[in-house]
């Protein structure tokens, strides 16, 4: 069973940059596939990456993840403008990243138009 959890920006948009971090992994070495509204920092997305490459075990085999952003690249000037603006004031909410572990997550395809997650089928147990 593949289990999504929905991230609200406000559940963390008040904690530090590490705690941020942090609280993501933590949900996602539950087995779930985390879907933030919003998009994480660079720096942020860097350490999530290396934070994950040095938990990297028997038990946990990593992430993927995937950023979209709802920027069109032909947008005109007046309309970046404001959406840069209202990007400083609310915050990165603009987008949706989605964050799986690797032992779930396949893969993920994105293009402008849509999202495709891939899931790895569960091993079944024997008796």
């Amino acid at each position: 069973m593949v289990t999504l959890r929905f991230v609200p920006y406000s559940e963390i948009e008040e904690l530090g940059s590490a705690r941020r971090v942090k609280k993501l992994i933590d949900i996602v070495k539950e087995n779930k596939i985390v879907l933030l509204q919003g998009r994480l920092k660079k720096e942020e997305e860097a350490d999530l990456i290396a934070i994950t490459m040095e938990e990297v075990g028997e038990r946990f085999k990593g992430i993927e993840l995937a950023v979209i952003n709802p920027e069109d690249k032909n947008m005109s000037g007046l309309r970046k403008v404001r959406n840069n603006f209202f990007g400083f004031l609310l915050g990165d909410r603009q987008g949706l990243t989605i964050i799986g572990p690797a032992s779930i997550v396949k893969e993920i395809k994105k293009d402008p138009n849509k999202i495709e997650l891939f899931t790895k089928e569960a091993k079944k147990k024997r008796a």
